[in-house]
């Protein structure tokens, strides 16, 4: 029978980032039913977004992250395409103007260095923008990173510490004994734990329920359009009004567009453009109906008319972790001692990996130094809502 410090189940950057921060004073081992970062963490676009962040705790807690991110290569030794090229929220229709304006000054407010460009001033930074635009907010500290690396990076950096990963493994069951957790099942065998990570992010639920453990995280399914590789196109990363809109407003339900469309984009360091997306709630199927990726290109093509000249190749499926208030779950189960739960970041995910990681290690040691991040972040706060 195998032994373990600690079991972290779920290999995308939110369990690689756990299992990295954990290996400091434990033996760690890292389980994932597929290949590292082959799961939501593969299907998303690259922005660590700022200035799209709610005023409040969802800005302080991506701006610790971001902070993270500053020495993450360096701390990691791999490259994980980290830049720092600033994020566009493009504004549409003129009549997004006051929300804008209103959303610009609360951001400013909150510490987030956002300026509001005009039409002139946004089209000489993205020129492929369309000329019809009204306008655009801006943040220079909004940056970028490569998710598929950001997991390796984790979990090449985790390996050097100790941790032992276990890919193509799936957990079958949580052992519980007297209100403790005691181990782990996989098809592989047996793991012998006191701590269990739940960091399986559209599946923390079914994983949760293992333990006994009633957690409502639902799977949103997201579809990003890949393009061919062309010249440099976009700097940095590109959302929309109508995105943040719908994000932001209390009675947002009411105006939602279609299949969720708002638009993100933005390109990678081989020149694929990614170009997306949706927000849709339709379990865990994969086939995308035909109309949600015509609405998907008619979106960004209306916004950025030179993407109409550019082939599409393929698309990315991926399913977003959803809690309801958007924020994510990190806490310790009050019901099974050992059962520590870090999921529900939805689109945040890519930004908040770096401070989870953190975050994860001071539940596990006691630590009171992170509790003002953690409090608003306990699984309790579902149930007062």
């Amino acid at each position: 029978m195998q032994t373990a410090d600690a079991v972290v189940i779920g290999g995308g950057v939110i369990g690689t980032s756990i299992a990295y921060r954990l290996a400091e004073h434990r033996n760690v081992v890292l389980i994932d039913k597929g290949e590292i970062g082959a799961q939501t963490s593969g299907a998303c676009d690259k922005a660590i977004f700022l200035q799209s962040k709610k005023p409040g705790f969802p800005i302080k807690l991506a701006n610790a992250s971001r902070k993270l991110y500053e020495n993450l290569e360096d701390e990691l030794g791999a490259s994980i395409e980290f830049k720092k090229d600033g994020g566009m929220i493009v504004i549409e229709n003129e009549s997004h103007l006051p929300f804008m304006k209103d959303f610009i000054k609360k951001q400013n407010k909150a510490g987030i260095d956002v300026k509001l460009l005009d039409r002139r001033e946004s089209l000489a930074w993205q020129p492929s923008l369309s000329s019809h635009i009204a306008g655009a907010a801006y943040s220079k500290q909004d940056a970028e990173v490569n998710p598929l690396l950001l997991s390796q990076g984790f979990a090449e950096s985790s390996k050097r510490k100790g941790v032992e990963i276990q890919t193509h493994t799936e957990v079958t069951d949580i052992a519980v004994n007297q209100g403790k957790v005691t181990g782990v099942q996989t098809d592989k065998g047996f793991i012998a734990t006191e701590l269990v990570v739940n960091a399986a992010g559209p599946f923390a639920s079914k994983i949760a329920e293992m333990a006994g453990i009633g957690l409502t995280i639902m799977p949103r399914r997201g579809v990003i359009l890949i393009s061919e590789k062309v010249k440099p196109l976009i700097h940095g990363n590109i959302l929309c009004s109508q995105y943040i809109a719908a994000k932001h407003l209390e009675d947002s339900n009411t105006n939602d567009p279609p299949y969720g469309i708002g638009l993100s984009l933005g390109q990678t360091e081989s020149g694929n453009l990614l170009i997306g997306g949706s927000r849709e709630f339709k379990g865990f199927d994969k086939e995308v109906e035909p109309e949600v990726l015509s609405a998907i290109a008619a979106h960004a093509s209306r916004i950025a008319p030179a993407l109409k000249q550019i082939r599409i190749i393929r698309t990315m499926v991926g399913f977003r972790p959803f809690t309801g208030d958007g924020l994510p779950i990190i806490d310790e189960s009050r019901d099974v001692k050992g059962f520590i739960i870090a999921a529900g970041h939805e689109g945040d995910g890519i930004a908040l990996a770096p401070i989870t990681g953190v975050l994860v290690a001071s539940l596990a040691d006691n630590n009171s130094n992170d509790k003002d991040l953690l409090e608003p972040l306990r699984m309790d706060r579902m149930q007062a809502v």
